[in-house]
């Protein structure tokens, strides 16, 4: 997510960091490095001439100046600055007063609004909602079988009427079903133009009058970066927005949009899609967004991901394992198949503060799924006593998962070693070790992926 961007910014800070105090002429010297940054990152002009303003004038200001670490004074008001353009605080979504509130999601052809619509409903459903889809999008091919298959996937009611054109009639009849079904929130999937015409618009005006929406969210590809600011001005002109959201964040985008919108159009970014998944959808925060641009990680997103994706029974079982140094390798496929729910690898390293980046993390990927595979290919028995694992044995494990022998005795090597560094663990009484660990062995000790 906005890699480029947050790899400059990096490099920037690296310079800043290698002077002794900030002065005048090597904040500048950084605001033009970080000027050109944003611009190329297609960032609103004027957004970027007031950021560089605002930065300036407090990194000028007195108690700046007498810091012992201006590196990091430097990155707390650019990081500052950021949020404030993002949007400054959290605008999550707001409920009616009568229910069910009505959602309106609105915006261009290929934006994403079909997939939003249910990921957004997927997202609510975790949250206790009662949710309802209705299928408005009645010019598109496929549009509303595809929220069809979508709704079906997480088991969420999806409404439309086939052959009819008239989505005023659609959502009529839509909300009467809806409270039939006594759900809490209806999602109004809406069509989309390949660009902006009276047709369109006029569509959106009449429905906005018939269904009252609590809130409509302007969906927007942040891949076209000003162009989505473009499209989000000329939306709210006409249909006065509740808030934008940005898709396909996880694409190879410049991120002008996230970092524009605000500012100019005036209307909060309230959820960000962060790829092609179901739940790869994230209300949007704009101190953690600045956060993860800076490259300082977001903890609490990744600790939310946790709750979310992974099974907390199940992590309890194996927490009781460890102490007890039971932990077996059917308890690390476990594991890693509850690191898969949280989504890429990639994406979760990023949100780890201090985490180097690693420009190809395809060799890790591939490796955990080979692990994945043998361990799979092994019986119960083998799983829960690697020791009776012999050679016959390992042969017909590497033959079943594809690998080699040899990739079955370093996953051993290196499942035995975690399982010294547990017990190590374990010997901590009272805050103190009962026997002191060897470090060499401990600092020598790789992950098997």
């Amino acid at each position: 997510m906005l890699n480029n961007l947050s790899d400059k910014f990096q490099d920037i800070f690296k310079k800043v960091r290698g002077h002794g105090k900030l002065s005048e002429t090597n904040i500048k010297d950084a605001l033009r490095e970080v000027r050109l940054s944003l611009l190329e990152a297609d960032v609103n002009y004027t957004v970027v001439k007031n950021f560089v303003k605002n930065v300036m004038e407090k990194c000028m200001g007195e108690d700046v100046l007498k810091g012992i670490n201006p590196g990091q004074q430097f990155i707390k008001v650019v990081h500052d600055e950021l949020v404030e353009i993002l949007g400054g605080g959290s605008s999550g979504l707001t409920k009616s007063s009568n229910p069910p509130t009505v959602i309106l999601l609105a915006g261009l052809q290929g934006a994403g609004k079909t997939t939003f619509a249910a990921k957004l409903s997927n997202y609510l459903r975790k949250k206790g909602e009662k949710t309802f889809l209705v299928a408005a999008d009645v010019y598109r091919p496929a549009a509303q079988e595809q929220l069809r298959v979508l709704g079906k996937s997480i088991n969420t009611t999806v409404f439309t009427i086939d052959g009819c054109k008239d989505v005023v009639k659609i959502f009529k009849e839509a909300k009467i079903a809806a409270e039939e079904e006594r759900a809490t929130t209806i999602i109004v999937d809406t069509a989309g133009r390949l660009h902006i015409d009276a047709e369109l618009m006029n569509e959106l005006v009449e429905l906005k009058k018939v269904a009252k929406p609590q809130e409509i969210l302007l969906v927007v590809d942040a891949m076209t970066g000003q162009d989505a600011v473009n499209v989000a001005k000329e939306f709210n002109d006409v249909l006065a927005i509740d808030g934008v959201v940005l898709t396909k964040l996880d694409g190879d985008t410049r991120g002008g949009a996230a970092l524009s919108i605000k500012s100019v159009v005036g209307k909060p970014i309230k959820f960000a899609s962060v790829g092609e998944k179901i739940a790869d959808v994230e209300q949007f925060h704009p101190d953690r967004m600045a956060s993860r641009i800076l490259g300082m990680g977001d903890v609490l997103s990744l600790v939310e991901k946790a709750q979310e994706s992974i099974d907390q029974d199940e992590m309890a079982r194996m927490e009781e394992r460890m102490r007890k140094s039971q932990f077996s390798l059917e308890d690390f496929l476990s594991s890693l198949q509850q690191m898969k729910k949280m989504g890429p690898l990639g994406g979760l390293l990023k949100m780890i503060p201090g985490m180097p980046k690693i420009d190809d993390l395809a060799p890790a990927e591939k490796e955990m799924k080979k692990l994945e595979a043998i361990i799979q290919s092994m019986t119960l028995k083998e799983r829960r006593s690697p020791d009776i694992l012999n050679a016959n044995r390992k042969k017909r494990i590497a033959k079943g998962s594809g690998a080699q022998v040899s990739d079955i005795n370093k996953l051993l090597k290196q499942f035995d070693q975690m399982k010294d560094m547990m017990k190590m663990f374990n010997g901590m009484k009272g805050g103190k070790m009962s026997k002191m660990p060897n470090m060499g062995a401990l600092k020598n000790m790789k992950m098997p992926f």
